[in-house]
C-alpha cells in the first residue's frame, strides 16, 4: 500500500502530495508528531520527574536499537496532528484523548543518509507534545514491530546526560523479550540516543519536568 506524505515548502506552506520513499529521496519537508510521556514521583515533598523513553526495534531501517521519543509518526495526508494518539495506541497500548496532550511547540529536523544502499534526506516539521502518566511500565503494551522497550529515568539526570555533566544515567524499564515483557535495566549514555540537535532533548525534558510540577 502506497503511503503518501503532505509536503510543504520551507515556509511551512503545503504544496502537494508525495509518496513516502519520494519525499525521503528529495527532502521534501513533511509533518510529523512527538509525544513524551512522563510520571509524576513525590520524594519526601519534592516531585521529581521520571521522563519514558522507548528503544527502536532493531529491525528499524534508522536508529535501530536506539533510545528515542516515547512515540511518535509520521502524518500520512490529510492527517492532523491528532493522529499522535493513534501512535500511542499503536506502539504503547495507550488510550488517551488528545484534549489531555499538553503542547510542547514545533521543531524542525533536518537528516540523511543511506538505508539499503539508497540515500535519503529527511526533513520534519515536528508537533512535540507531552503526557503525564500515571501507568506502571508494565501496563503497557508494546508494538514488538516497532518498540524494544519502553524505560525511565530522572529528569534531572538525563539533563545532566544530554548536557555532558555525567557519562550515564541507571534506567529502569521492560524489554519485549520472545513477545513477553520482562523487567529490565540498562545504563544510557549520551550516544544511546537517536543523534538530534542536543538542545531538543534538555527543552524537552525541562518541559516535562514542568508538567508534573504544575
Amino acid at each position: 500500500m502506497t503511503e503518501l506524505f503532505d509536503i510543504y515548502d520551507e515556509h511551512d506552506v503545503w504544496i502537494g502530495t508525495a509518496e513516502r520513499k519520494e519525499a525521503h529521496r528529495l527532502g521534501l519537508w513533511h509533518h510529523t508528531v512527538h509525544c513524551w510521556l512522563v510520571r509524576r514521583e513525590d520524594r519526601e515533598g519534592r516531585i521529581a520527574a521520571k521522563i519514558l523513553f522507548q528503544q527502536r526495534s532493531a529491525n528499524k531501517d534508522t536508529g535501530a536499537g536506539c533510545f528515542d521519543i516515547t512515540a511518535a509518526g509520521h502524518l500520512e495526508a490529510g492527517e492532523s496532528p491528532e493522529a499522535i494518539v493513534r501512535e500511542l495506541r499503536e506502539e504503547l497500548g495507550l488510550d488517551v484523548g488528545f484534549e489531555r496532550l499538553s503542547e510542547f511547540g514545533v521543531v524542525r529536523e533536518q537528516g540523511s543518509g543511506v538505508v539499503r544502499g539508497a540515500a535519503y534526506i529527511d526533513n520534519e516539521i515536528s508537533r512535540v507534545y507531552g503526557l503525564e502518566v500515571a501507568m506502571k511500565l508494565t501496563e503497557f503494551r508494546l508494538q514488538e514491530e516497532e518498540v524494544a522497550g519502553l524505560y525511565e529515568a530522572d529528569a534531572d539526570e538525563l539533563i545532566e546526560l544530554i548536557e555532558g555533566r555525567r557519562e550515564l544515567v541507571h534506567a529502569r524499564g521492560v524489554a519485549l523479550r520472545e513477545g513477553k515483557l520482562q523487567a529490565a535495566e540498562v545504563e544510557v549514555a549520551r550516544s544511546s540516543f537517536v543523534e538530534r540537535d542536543l538542545s531538543y532533548y534538555v527543552s524537552i525534558f525541562k518541559f516535562l519536568q514542568a508538567l508534573v510540577r504544575q
